[in-house]
């Protein structure tokens, strides 16, 4: 978004002691000038100078003028304070929480075609807050954003038709967005369509193209995709069978957290498909997916990491468990 760029166009001031003088007065004239026609009334020039206090870039941060600089652009019409001004009211800065007065700006700017807004207002009605609960108009809102080519609500529709939430269930209108956020590069629909592909869910049955959209995603670090990506190569589908690829793959998923993976990598290293056999290793990754997993995943991956561990010295079951310890602490966003 426009403001954005100028955020990031004054933020250097932030870091005022790496620059030179004539870089500092130069940033400095910056901000006056903002400041002046933010003054004299101009509602974009209003705009950009809430942005700056709400994020500290050039000024000093408070939530306090960013919201007095922010409503009174958005009194003018301008679409991105009115966004902006919705945000401050959805988490409470400057001003109490209120996620009324928040849809009631997020309206403003959407009706404008605002994208973001539109996409921020959707998720109100998802979610029923400030507004009642209504899927359809969730939808509604998401079509608006995704209509303009935002490839996140292109997706998001996606979901939307796939599970028949705001819209009857169809998989073939959830593939057609779905093809046009992965169209765009979007890792997520991507995955999302290769699995479609390999369900033959409104399309027919593909095992070669699914493979062909997980490894887009996969390539782009998509996790689930890797994981789909390696059960590929496990199962040879789509691709000849190789346990050593698939090994690779599901290795990349895992230390992102996918715990399909994880356990995955636990079986492989227990049996040594694709790997020397390794029962340490083995119970590392299982004893990871079963603190992770639950239902019959859990109790799967709970048995493969008693059972190797019925094969491993006093001496390499502390080292197991010290590698998995070690390897929360270094992936807490994983737990």
């Amino acid at each position: 978004m426009v403001h954005l760029m100028v955020c990031a166009a004054v933020a250097v001031v932030v870091g005022i002691t790496t620059l030179d003088a004539p870089v500092r007065a130069q940033e400095g004239e910056k901000v006056a000038d903002i400041r002046a026609r933010a003054e004299a009334g101009d509602a974009s020039a209003q705009g950009e100078l809430g942005l700056m206090y709400a994020e500290g870039g050039g000024v000093p941060q408070s939530d306090v003028e960013a919201i007095r600089w922010y409503r009174l652009a958005a009194d003018q019409g301008n679409a991105e304070a009115q966004f902006r001004l919705g945000g401050m009211y959805v988490g409470g800065r400057g001003v109490p929480e209120d996620h009324a007065e928040a849809v009631r700006w997020y309206r403003l700017a959407a009706d404008q075609g605002h994208t973001v807004a539109q996409v921020s207002l959707g998720a109100m009605y998802l979610a029923g807050l400030g507004v009642a609960q209504d899927d359809a108009e969730a939808v509604r809102w998401y079509r608006r954003a995704a209509d303009q080519g935002e490839a996140n609500v292109q997706k998001l529709l996606g979901l939307m038709h796939a599970e028949g939430r705001g819209v009857p269930q169809s998989d073939v209108e959830a593939v057609r967005w779905y093809r046009l956020a992965a169209d765009q590069g979007n890792a997520s629909a991507q995955a999302r369509l290769g699995f479609m592909y390999a369900e033959g869910r409104g399309v027919p049955q593909d095992d070669t193209e699914a493979v062909r959209w997980y490894r887009l995603a996969a390539d782009q670090g998509e996790a689930t995709a890797q994981a789909n990506l390696g059960s590929m190569y496990a199962e040879g589908r789509g691709v000849s069978q190789d346990y050593a690829e698939a090994t690779a793959w599901y290795h990349k998923a895992a230390e992102q957290g996918n715990t399909k993976a994880m356990l995955a990598l636990g079986i492989f290293c227990a049996d040594g498909r694709g790997v020397t056999q390794d029962f340490v290793t083995a119970h590392m990754w299982a004893n990871l997916a079963a603190s992770r997993l639950a239902g019959e995943q859990r109790t799967a991956a709970a048995e493969l990491r008693d059972a190797v561990a019925e094969a491993l010295t006093k001496e390499a079951l502390a080292e197991a468990q010290r590698r998995a310890r070690e390897w929360s602490a270094a992936h807490p966003q994983s737990k």
